[in-house]
């Protein structure tokens, strides 16, 4: 399947390239509160080592977040978030020798760690949780942004990849007319919100719907999300065979990046998938 090729660079000398290559974006939650590694990292050494690890193990984006998302998390206020995140951020950035995306919905949160030298917006809520701030700040720093899918409930119409379609246009007139450019969207189908198991997975087999309908490149974010449990019957701890079972159907769907907890594993999988699949494309 074909993909959108991107090169992104940025002042500090630090670039991306979206194409051939799949991409590791590793998680660095300095929350207490992540579902699957709460607490682990929410120190300055302790994240600042992570990063370092998760680079070594092949990570090509660090994804910071100071706010759980998952169901049930503490939801915090803008300056409470900026706080917690700006104990890390600046570290963090100084130690990373790849690209660090900021993984917020707050444009105040956001304003302050792209001004501290973030290189990448993640919304969780696609640009619609606001009035259009969110999407003003990202233009005025010409960055990239990753666009998910959300919404407050379940409830979805007769066709939930269609419900996805009219929300990602949205999304991407928001922020075409804040600004931002088209080559600097992705985006990103929101496995595990607001979604139940059956909507993940039809979501999941119909991918390529989605992934051929937007000029823009897709993130895959399904790392021991509550979904693979379901069929692997196991804790949050004991999912990353079947994450990676997911993110090389994702690969197969087209999508570029995947956010994960285990870089290394997934760094080598996708690796090998890769090598195949170039293999394959010269033979053709």
């Amino acid at each position: 399947m074909k993909r959108q090729h991107r090169r992104y660079t940025w002042k500090d000398g630090k670039s991306l390239e979206l194409g051939e290559k799949s991409l590791v974006m590793g998680i660095l939650n300095v929350t207490p509160d992540s579902f699957s590694d709460g607490g682990k990292w929410n120190s300055d050494t302790l994240a600042v080592s992570h990063t370092t690890d998760m680079v070594k193990d092949g990570a090509d984006i660090i994804d910071v977040g100071a706010e759980s998302t998952r169901p049930g998390h503490q939801v915090l206020t803008a300056a409470e978030e900026t706080e917690r995140l700006m104990q890390f951020l600046p570290d963090v950035l100084k130690v990373s020798m790849v690209p660090v995306s900021v993984d917020s919905y707050h444009y105040e949160t956001m304003e302050k760690a792209l001004s501290a030298g973030a290189h990448m917006v993640n919304d969780i809520w696609g640009f619609q949780y606001d009035d259009g701030s969110m999407a003003r700040v990202s233009a005025a720093f010409d960055v990239p942004v990753i666009l998910m899918h959300n919404q407050e409930t379940e409830e979805y119409g007769d066709d939930i990849i269609e419900d996805l379609k009219h929300f990602f246009d949205k999304s991407i007139e928001i922020a075409l007319s804040a600004g931002v450019k088209t080559e600097n969207i992705i985006l990103d189908p929101g496995i595990g919100f607001s979604k139940n198991v059956e909507q993940n997975m039809e979501i999941l087999t119909r991918l390529d719907e989605l992934t051929l309908a937007f000029p823009c490149s897709w993130l895959l974010g399904v790392s021991r999300k509550r979904f693979i449990g379901a069929i692997l019957d196991t804790d949050a701890a004991e999912r990353d065979e079947g994450t990676a079972a997911v993110n090389l159907w994702g690969a197969e769907k087209g999508c570029t990046i995947y956010r994960v907890h285990d870089v290394k594993t997934t760094a080598r999988e996708l690796k090998v998938w890769d090598a195949l699949r170039l293999f394959h494309k010269e033979g053709e």
